[in-house]
């Protein structure tokens, strides 16, 4: 009797665990489609909304005075891009050193090219050049930084990528003025909405300008009623220099030089209260790079140090300071001046 009972006993526990693990099994397959429908749900939800706020910006380019085909064109393909919110969310932090990036960024073969179309285009750059009082060598190195030539522009809908980004809100003003910048852009001419393409920032053409840069910088220097900064080398190279001209460049100057430092400074930094006679850097024990005294004119440099002491080390001057102002990062300034002076040298 107690033998049949056990033998019961037994098989009700079997059965009892057979059918917990079978649930403890099924628990993860059951997450996976709860959260996927969670997801899909939230997607759904995020969808709706950038229709809501695309209707928004309609109305608000109605009030603005837009014709009504430019609006049904520009708006009618119109579409969430998540992928821009997560690269502009995920851009990711410096971890290579100053080296590393030129290597990447001013390799043998872009210096070669860069050489190459200079010369192909030298009799257009030079004039741009003496128009804008901008070195035509620097207009070729930031066009082969910002778009490799023109050969890499982005491929997505500037308008798409802007009303994306605006929406998502962290820098809702700023994507939102460029937006309407953008439909100036279209409204005038310059661009046509089936060509109208971009990185996923919304930066545009050759010179890789936002559409406010756009508005405030680009040149139809061949005169043919377009600012056209896609196609035309002419209106590129005269963007290009317009915008370095009206930040302040000169062209009785150049970027900055590598230096070496012979003491420890303390005084280092972009800070326009950190620009200082040469002769002042000369007294700190900053030296050329080949270890000669550094020269002796009445010019004012910055002293940076983008890796630190133990790093390349740069006296730059107004010149590279309005660089700074077309791009923040001291990394990209440098690559720039370095291109340019391989320009410069012939490779």
């Amino acid at each position: 009797m107690h033998l049949r009972l056990q033998q019961h006993l037994r098989r009700g526990l079997t059965i009892h665990l057979s059918l917990l693990c079978k649930a403890v099994v099924s628990l993860p397959l059951f997450f996976s489609v709860f959260s996927y429908a969670q997801a899909q749900q939230s997607d759904d939800e995020q969808f709706a909304k950038f229709e809501e706020y695309v209707s928004a910006l309609r109305i608000e380019a109605q009030e603005k005075g837009y014709e009504e085909a430019l609006i049904d064109e520009a708006f009618a393909d119109i579409t969430f891009r998540p992928t821009v919110i997560k690269s502009d969310k995920n851009q990711p932090e410096r971890k290579i050193t100053l080296d590393s990036y030129l290597s990447t960024r001013v390799p043998d073969w872009k210096v070669k090219q860069a050489v190459a179309l200079y010369e192909d285009n030298k009799d257009l750059l030079e004039r741009v050049a003496k128009d804008y009082g901008v070195q035509a060598r620097f207009i070729v190195a930031l066009w082969g930084n910002e778009s490799n030539f023109g050969k890499i522009q982005g491929n997505y809908s500037v308008l798409s990528a802007l009303a994306s980004l605006a929406f998502e809100g962290r820098r809702e003003k700023l994507f939102k003025d460029n937006f309407f910048a953008a439909l100036n852009i279209l409204n005038e001419g310059h661009a046509k909405v089936a060509d109208f393409k971009g990185s996923w920032a919304g930066a545009m053409g050759q010179t890789q300008f936002m559409p406010i840069s756009f508005s405030n910088y680009a040149v139809d220097y061949d005169g043919d009623g377009k600012k056209d900064i896609w196609h035309t080398k002419a209106d590129v190279f005269a963007s290009i220099a317009n915008y370095l001209s009206s930040e302040g460049w000169t062209d009785n100057g150049t970027w900055g030089r590598q230096v070496k430092l012979t003491q420890p400074i303390s005084i280092s930094g972009l800070s326009k209260a950190n620009m200082k006679p040469l002769r002042f850097w000369q007294e700190q024990g900053v030296k050329r790079f080949d270890g000669r005294d550094l020269p002796k004119v009445d010019i004012k440099a910055s002293l940076i140090m983008p890796d630190g002491e133990n790093g390349r080390v740069y006296l730059v001057y107004n010149n590279f300071h309005t660089l700074m102002k077309w791009n923040r990062s001291s990394y990209f300034g440098v690559s720039v001046g370095y291109l340019s002076e391989r320009i410069k040298r012939g490779y």
